[in-house]
């Protein structure tokens, strides 16, 4: 049974692939894979493991024994689902791999916000602490997170596990209803936006979900309210979210994720930040501990034995 890794690269070095290799007879890793060279390798591949990498459904059509795919991230939008149903070949991803790790990046954004740290190092280099007539920056005032109401969109695993850490601070949470869900008797968004002092978004990406904060429903929010969105680009718009941000409407913004990965083509939240914003943008790494990286690898094995009834 041959299985085929088209980014390879994704997983970074010292993974060990052995959870793989245990239950196939030959893994091919390719570093990367272009558009152009898919066909060519998975067209005797029997499983294709792909993080990133689209599979279409001509692609799939070129895979003359492909059984099962196996995508190391939990999101499938870049395979072409209907397809690979209508072939007859499953779709396997990895959920809850790296939920500490990017608990502790979410932690991190929300603690650095509250702190001012972005805007406090840019007044650092530019010499403000070392002209000061006092002993310390009074401007900005921190923000203190004890007492503070935390709203959270989405109660998964790791909505869920934020809420614990953040409970620990002395915060008060509340999840809200799952967005476009009318027989969820919690909270709407938009209902708890005008008393959340900090929101952080730890849900999919659809329809419903997509620019669920922007330039509207900014208007009903508290000035000082801080933002992470740790979940997939677009969840916020974030040119609303700039925008406001600028006029002091929000009092933080804190990202891991844009509409476009990587930005090739720039993004204005990169722009910003030379600016004097309390603004963090991190280069999607808040999944990328070791821990969490070889975690995708043990849970990718342990699909590859159950669907295809590997001992």
């Amino acid at each position: 049974m041959k299985a085929v890794i088209l980014d390879n690269d994704s997983l970074g070095e010292g993974v060990d692939l052995s959870a793989i290799k245990d239950h196939v007879s030959e893994l091919v890793c390719h570093p990367l894979t272009s558009p152009d060279q898919v066909d060519e390798r998975i067209k005797d591949a029997d499983v294709v493991i792909t993080n990133k990498v689209v599979l279409n459904e001509a692609s799939l059509k070129s895979g003359n024994q492909l059984k099962l795919i196996c995508v190391l991230a939990t999101g499938m939008n870049n395979i072409d689902l209907k397809a690979a149903e209508k072939l007859g070949i499953p779709v396997k991803n990895v959920a809850a791999y790296g939920t500490p790790s990017v608990v502790q990046h979410t932690l991190m954004m929300m603690l650095s916000l509250a702190t001012k740290m972005p805007v406090m190092q840019k007044r650092m280099t530019a010499g403000d602490w070392q002209n000061s007539p006092l002993f310390t920056l009074l401007d900005p005032p921190t923000y203190q997170l004890e007492g503070k109401h935390l709203v959270i969109v989405g109660s998964g695993e790791l909505g869920q596990a934020v809420k614990k850490q953040t409970e620990a601070l002395g915060m008060r949470v509340t999840f809200t209803a799952r967005p476009g869900k009318t027989d969820d008797s919690r909270p709407s968004f938009d209902e708890l936006l005008p008393e959340a002092d900090v929101i952080s978004f730890h849900c999919p990406l659809t329809d419903e979900t997509k620019g669920l904060l922007n330039r509207d429903n900014i208007q009903c929010c508290q000035s000082h309210v801080l933002v992470i969105n740790n979940a997939r680009g677009g969840v916020a718009n974030e040119r609303d979210v700039l925008e406001a941000l600028g006029k002091g409407q929000i009092g933080g913004y804190a990202t891991d994720v844009l509409p476009q990965e990587p930005p090739k083509d720039g993004h204005p939240l990169l722009n910003a930040l030379n600016e004097p914003l309390n603004l963090i943008v991190t280069p999607h790494n808040a999944w990328t501990s070791p821990e969490a990286r070889q975690r995708i690898v043990e849970l990718t094995g342990e699909n590859i034995k159950s669907t295809l009834n590997k001992a």
